[in-house]
């Protein structure tokens, strides 16, 4: 088998859709019969994305066999449809923390160990086994941030180095944007034509690029970034803003970028005996992706003509906004799982983004609540916000709105009901108040032991766990099946010596205990009888999502909120 490697980086500026172009080009090759995985590089020197701030850095994805990483990873899923795990991952942290471990363990045997050669080695030989342990035919490779960047100087080289290394088996795309001046009016590339000569001041030359901007790229703007960037001119995509992420491959292959590739690998061309053979199995995958994105597009004009087919959904958080501006990326995996799901049942998800702060002391805006569909309260920490979220909870219960908690949304609805309905009313998580008399939310000894020696990072519970299910609840109805795995990343638990006495409340608003981990004993799931849909969950379903098979009870929580409003 031979591996070959696709460098993804991005010019101008951060933000322009590099994970999106790696995994809607790793799409193309996937549909063309090959095998591919994906491997993102993060700049920054933390070893993992779990110490970084939401509103910074976006969404921390966590990963099946507990990594916490970039949201890209989420994409690289989500498109592939196929999971990662830490192979799939890096930062410069975690490289250099490699690369001292082994200098301690004489593993350079004496040699004096530098900057360069041996950090990009140690990228290259990351990048190697995450093509070998997948036995993938092409490792799409995005390196973080923009060319020009002191932070990833030395991962522009490892492509370099790899180059040499394998002739012919690696290329680079750069995905830079392309301004257009409101009070000029025209496509200006001088930006991508100095974002190329900085990558080629790093011994890089790209073999394609991916022309990020506001609307389609001309001709003449394609032959002049041909002959001021030396990349051929059918090697210039177009990527103009678009509705939906998902059809970003469609709009690369209609500008044969596949088959570009291919060809610039030496690989075969569309119309040979060995393509036609490669790709006939594969044609089903394609023609599902072409039909999804089809299908989105009728939806939405419909949804443009009538409400009937619209769903509201209210999303309860505080990881929204950074400055003036609202910064929906902490969120992105909750906001696709909502969009798989409503796409899948036929109806367009109008997204509103609810700040928790603005409950705590207005209980008359807990009324504008009644429009909505469904709420979420995500995952979070600390207290900011977190008695407005119980308040929202509890007008969510009371009032029948269907409710969906994950995370610390599940930790929240089990204190407004041991609140509310038990009686237990300074009922908390030691989290916020480690004093409480009724702590129905408290960490298992290990992670006291870890928060006592503040060790922080990667020490929550991550992963994939297993849930058992209890037969006949709404989880395993929506499931369809006895046990479960599920994503988590949390340091807090349902405290067990609240649980028969909270269960013992079901005349009173039912709360069920409708999954456990049965190896510890830990409550994964609680749900509400007598509700249209009341739903906790400790573990994070968002991660799981795909667009052509959307996560069960995020399919059913808006199968819920899309029934008739006279039932409230």
């Amino acid at each position: 088998m031979t591996t070959r490697y696709i460098f993804v980086v991005g010019g101008v500026m951060s933000g322009v859709g590099k994970g999106i172009a790696a995994s809607s080009t790793g799409k193309i090759l996937q549909n063309y019969g090959y095998k591919v995985t994906a491997v993102k590089i993060d700049p920054y020197v933390n070893v993992d994305a779990g110490t970084m701030n939401p509103t910074e850095h976006g969404e921390v994805f966590v990963t099946e066999d507990g990594l916490e990483t970039d949201q890209d990873l989420g994409n690289y899923e989500r498109f592939l449809n196929q999971n990662m795990f830490r192979l799939n991952y890096m930062t410069t942290g975690s490289v250099y923390e490699s690369v001292i471990h082994k200098e301690r363990n004489l593993e350079y045997k004496g040699k004096c160990v530098e900057v360069v050669p041996h950090i990009p080695e140690e990228v290259i030989s990351r990048i190697e086994a995450a093509g070998k342990k997948t036995k993938s035919d092409f490792v799409m490779v995005e390196i973080g941030g923009t060319v020009g960047e002191y932070q990833n100087l030395l991962f522009l080289e490892a492509g370099r180095l790899m180059k040499l290394k394998y002739p012919g088996k690696v290329i680079f795309l750069m995905v830079s944007y392309l301004p257009i001046p409101d009070k000029i009016g025209e496509m200006k590339t001088k930006p991508t034509q100095y974002a190329v000569r900085t990558l080629n001041s790093s011994g890089i030359q790209p073999d394609f690029i991916i022309a990020r901007a506001s609307c389609p790229v001309d001709e003449p703007r394609k032959k002049k970034l041909a002959i001021s960037c030396n990349v051929k001119e059918s090697n210039i995509i177009s990527a103009p803003d678009i509705e939906s992420i998902y059809e970003v491959p469609i709009n690369f292959e209609k500008q044969n970028l596949g088959e570009r590739i291919l060809e610039e690998f030496g690989l075969k061309k569309k119309g040979s005996k060995e393509f036609k053979k490669r790709t006939a199995k594969h044609r089903e995958q394609e023609r599902e992706w072409e039909k999804f994105v089809t299908d989105l597009k009728k939806l939405e004009k419909l949804s443009e003509k009538s409400n009937k087919k619209v769903v509201e959904i209210g999303i309860i958080g505080k990881y929204f906004s950074t400055g003036k501006f609202v910064l929906s990326d902490s969120y992105i995996s909750v906001i696709e799982a909502v969009k798989h799901a409503a796409w899948h049942l036929g109806y367009h998800p109008q997204i509103s983004w609810l700040s928790a702060e603005e409950y705590e002391h207005n209980n008359k805006k807990l009324e504008e609540l009644k429009k909505f569909g469904g709420i979420i309260v995500p995952g979070g920490f600390g207290s900011r916000g977190v008695e407005g979220k119980i308040k929202v909870i509890e007008y969510a219960r009371k009032n029948n709105i269907p409710y969906y908690g994950l995370c610390y949304g599940m930790q929240l609805a089990v204190i407004e009901f041991a609140r509310n309905v038990a009686g237990l009313k300074d009922a908390d998580t030691t989290e916020i108040n480690p004093k409480t008399g009724n702590p129905v939310i408290d960490t298992m000894d290990e992670q006291k032991r870890f928060i006592a020696e503040k060790r922080f990072g990667g020490s929550m519970r991550l992963g994939a766990y297993s849930c058992d299910l209890v037969n006949g609840t709404l989880a395993q109805k929506a499931y369809g099946q006895k046990r479960i795995f599920e994503r988590h990343r949390h340091r807090y638990e349902f405290n067990n010596k609240f649980k028969d006495l909270l269960e013992k409340k079901l005349d009173k608003g039912g709360l069920v205990i409708s999954g456990v981990n049965k190896e510890r004993g830990l409550v994964e799931i609680i749900e509400l009888k007598n509700h249209p849909f009341f739903v906790g969950v400790q573990f994070h379903p968002e991660f799981s999502s795909r667009p052509l098979h959307p996560q069960p009870l995020f399919r059913e929580f808006i199968r819920a909120a899309v029934k008739p409003r006279e039932r409230r």
